[in-house]
């Protein structure tokens, strides 16, 4: 086996080289990617013809995939590939994947099609590395408390900003209305790191008023999206990113004017989340079973 891991940051994101991935992988392979992901929580891949077929076969490495989203259509004869295109909206926000469902995906897989001449980056960041920068006191109340997640979250954009187009899409996100209550502090099931686990769907602590809520929110929040533990990949044409949505957050920049920008992302099925005290999180609003299994 010639798989080789290069760190791009010292606290998130690894280069791997060595594996086609184009093809279907060596059990030793697929341990060694998941070691990696473990670790350095979003890898790098040069996808050369990948396509929709592949990219789903490559993601299926790592466990039973999810439909394209609970809410939102799928590429056309490919139910499990949700189109990432600048012209159906730009999620420039941080968050992670679907986590208003009880069960959010355990990994990510996102590939480049067509990408702007300038900007355009991801930012992932290291929600492990945040619980870690925490002082303890802000790390002990964190221990303690859980938020409720919702697809109806506050997207703080005026009135008069939003056409009949964006209403549209924003009807659609909402079409099916979720809400989930997932503890502040998730425990990785397989490293058992504790990482912050909220994001733009977390809207409400529990206990907590909203005003309340969303101050210590944001003071979580920006332990999370510290430079130091965030890795802005800047797209070329056909590479693939896989992060671990279950202790990483993203954000696409809004920053390359009108030219197009589309991605596919194939999502990997999740378990529900444990808090430190072993306490599952719970549905309070809607039923994901549409859209996702639970993964053991």
């Amino acid at each position: 086996m010639s798989i080789e891991i290069t760190k791009v940051t010292a606290r998130i994101g690894a280069r791997v080289s060595g594996v086609d991935i184009t093809a279907p992988l060596a059990p030793e392979e697929v341990t060694a990617i998941r070691e990696a992901l473990n670790v350095h929580k979003a890898l790098v891949f040069d996808a050369g013809a990948l396509d929709d077929a592949g990219q789903q076969a490559f993601a299926r490495h790592f466990g039973d995939l999810t439909t394209a989203h609970p809410t939102v259509g799928a590429v056309d004869g490919a139910p499990n590939v949700l189109p990432v295109d600048s012209e159906r909206g730009r999620a420039n926000h941080w968050h992670t994947d679907v986590t208003f469902v009880l069960n959010p995906p355990q990994a990510s897989t996102l590939r480049s099609l067509t990408v702007p001449p300038y900007g355009g980056e991801t930012l992932i960041a290291n929600a492990a590395a945040a619980y870690r920068d925490l002082p303890e006191p802000l790390r002990r109340l964190a221990d303690t408390l859980w938020a409720e997640h919702t697809n109806d979250y506050d997207y703080a954009v005026p009135d008069e900003e939003i056409d009949e187009e964006k209403a549209a899409q924003r009807a659609q996100f909402t079409s099916i209305r979720f809400r989930t209550t997932h503890p502040v502090v998730r425990v990785h099931p397989l490293t058992g790191e504790r990482g912050l686990f909220i994001g733009g769907f977390a809207q409400r602590i529990a206990g907590l008023s909203v005003g309340e809520s969303r101050k210590v929110l944001d003071l979580l929040q920006s332990y999370v999206t510290r430079p130091e533990n965030v890795l802005r990949h800047r797209w070329s044409e056909n590479q693939l990113v896989l992060f671990d949505n279950r202790i990483t957050q993203h954000y696409a920049i809004d920053n390359y004017d009108g030219a197009p920008r589309r991605l596919h992302r194939v999502t990997v099925a999740g378990d529900v989340p444990v808090g430190i005290e072993g306490k599952e999180s719970w549905s309070v609003e809607g039923d994901a079973a549409h859209y996702t299994p639970v993964a053991a």
